[in-house]
């Protein structure tokens, strides 16, 4: 293996076999990811997930619940979303922390997270919504740390980092899916269904998804179309009184700026 994780040399070995997998994971944490880049009799880009236990691997039945954290306490800047891998799909819970920066360039920092991504969801909220996060710093990170790069899961960090700077709670029986597009619309995901379906089998009662997505009637959650950022944010978090940080004093001013663009 090659340090950027590819088999080395002319790629014989690889094409020789007929399947190729990936076992994955951080060292700090219990969970394995075993990955398939390469199925002739299957498909390709599906996981397994594993609980590295006192007896060894241990298959994890619900990996949503991993990937979840605490539901019951409430923290500002949490979002949850359904992220797709391969034909399975997941629910992880996002974390931001925005506070103001103590270097010339502020820092942006991401785990489980696509970096470019987070860069691009920041210049749309600057732009689009009037928030002024170039003088902050930036830190995006997954729960348990699963990588979680597709688009789908842009309009989740885009409300977790207004809610860290606004000291809001999401409500926590909400997901969030959908891409963010440079003009601060909110695009069309694959395989809604899926997500919606799993979201609805652990008591989630409220979806915000993009606007003109279809998806079946039945799933016993309220559904919420929106189709720009501006709208998911007023649909997620809800007036409500601010924690006291010390960004809500530092940037009084933009946040009533920001409130009087909303409303």
């Amino acid at each position: 293996m090659t340090k950027e994780g590819a088999i080395a040399g002319p790629r014989v070995l690889e094409h020789l076999v007929d399947t190729v997998l990936y076992f994955e994971g951080d060292r700090y944490a219990s969970h394995r990811l075993l990955r398939s880049v390469k199925n002739r009799f299957g498909a390709t880009h599906e996981i397994g997930i594993f609980e590295m236990v006192e007896h060894g691997l241990q298959e994890v039945d619900n990996p949503s619940e991993l990937f979840l954290g605490n539901r019951d306490e409430l923290a500002p800047g949490t979002a949850t979303v359904v992220a797709c891998e391969g034909t399975r799909p997941i629910v992880v819970e996002l974390q931001a922390l925005v506070s103001p920066t103590s270097y010339a360039s502020p820092r942006r920092s991401t785990t489980g997270v696509d970096y470019s991504r987070l860069q691009q969801i920041l210049a749309v909220l600057e732009k689009r919504v009037g928030i002024p996060l170039s003088k902050l710093d930036a830190y995006v990170a997954s729960a348990g740390g699963l990588g979680v790069e597709e688009p789908a899961a842009d309009l989740g960090v885009a409300i977790a980092v207004v809610a860290s700077f606004r000291d809001r709670v999401v409500d926590p029986r909400t997901v969030l899916i959908g891409e963010v597009g440079l003009g601060g619309q909110i695009r069309l995901v694959s395989q809604m269904e899926l997500r919606l379906k799993e979201a609805a089998k652990l008591g989630f009662k409220r979806a915000i998804v993009p606007k003109g997505q279809t998806f079946p009637d039945d799933l016993g959650l309220e559904i919420i179309p929106v189709s720009k950022v501006i709208d998911a944010i007023i649909a997620a978090i809800p007036p409500q009184r601010s924690f006291g940080g010390e960004i809500s004093e530092e940037y009084e001013e933009e946040d009533t700026i920001g409130n009087e663009e909303m409303n």
